[in-house]
């Protein structure tokens, strides 16, 4: 069905149709009930989308900051909060929600280049911190579990103190039920991580596809076909077989820290 057929026979204009299919326009429960009679969707999967679509309108902490992050970031962070689960690989930073202020300021600081005011910097710091603060407070806390290429910390960022004191915030995390961390060695050779970071979500909505985040300096992808997915899932299994164990991992964190 082509967006023309789809707008006409819904009585709507191709422009309300087109926004909302691109997601530059708040859709209400009620349409969403027309679009899904119109594509002949019942039973359970139109009741889930029915009510994924009332709560989709409430405000989420990332709200606050609209506006002064960029967009595919701010998306990022609305399907992070609704995840139920997220699995990461990281070549060059640690992620996101195991990151120290200090670490997490010198990292922005980077990737701003100097080109954004201080104030900028110390926003998206706020931001990410509020991020983690949000995670931790969850009713059911977002299962994460993030490989950690070696590299990543052995690379000296902001200076012997901030990493020492990075390693033992990540001691700290792991000891939660639902964090799981590994290295991946220097030794490790050849692996499916060579190429690109990414992170994989999962959802506790039954008909929610899960999605494949990838970003780079200067925008972000989002996958969702099936089988793309499924080849990230392939991936990441590799890479957690090919990583330091769990415990491993942890020992070589204190080994660290004591340098």
């Amino acid at each position: 069905m082509t967006l023309e057929d789809a707008s006409g026979r819904l009585g709507w204009n191709k422009a309300k149709m087109s926004r909302i299919e691109n997601g530059l326009r708040r859709v209400s429960a009620a349409e969403v009930q027309q679009i899904l009679a119109l594509y002949e969707v019942d039973g359970p999967r139109l009741e889930a989308l029915v009510s994924f679509a009332r709560t989709a309108r409430q405000r989420g902490w990332w709200d606050a900051y609209t506006g002064t992050l960029p967009t595919a970031y701010a998306t990022y962070l609305g399907l992070e909060a609704e995840a139920e689960w997220l699995s990461g690989y990281s070549m060059g930073l640690v992620h996101g929600l195991l990151q120290t202020e200090a670490y997490a300021q010198q990292v922005i600081k980077s990737v701003l280049m100097r080109l954004s005011p201080q104030t900028e910097v110390e926003r998206r710091v706020a931001a990410r911190m509020t991020r983690q603060k949000a995670w931790l407070e969850r009713q059911e806390p977002l299962r994460l579990w993030s490989i950690l290429d070696e590299t990543a910390l052995r690379r000296a960022i902001g200076g012997p103190e901030i990493m020492r004191a990075q390693y033992r915030r990540i001691i700290e995390m792991v000891e939660l039920p639902n964090v799981m961390f590994q290295v991946l060695p220097l030794d490790a050779g050849s692996h499916p991580g060579v190429v690109t970071n990414f992170t994989i979500m999962g959802f506790p909505e039954r008909f929610t596809p899960d999605v494949v985040y990838l970003e780079n300096m200067t925008s972000a992808l989002y996958i969702e076909d099936e089988r793309e997915v499924h080849t990230y899932f392939l991936a990441f299994e590799q890479l957690r077989a090919t990583a330091m164990s769990p415990e491993d991992s942890l020992r070589l964190l204190e080994r660290l820290v004591r340098q």
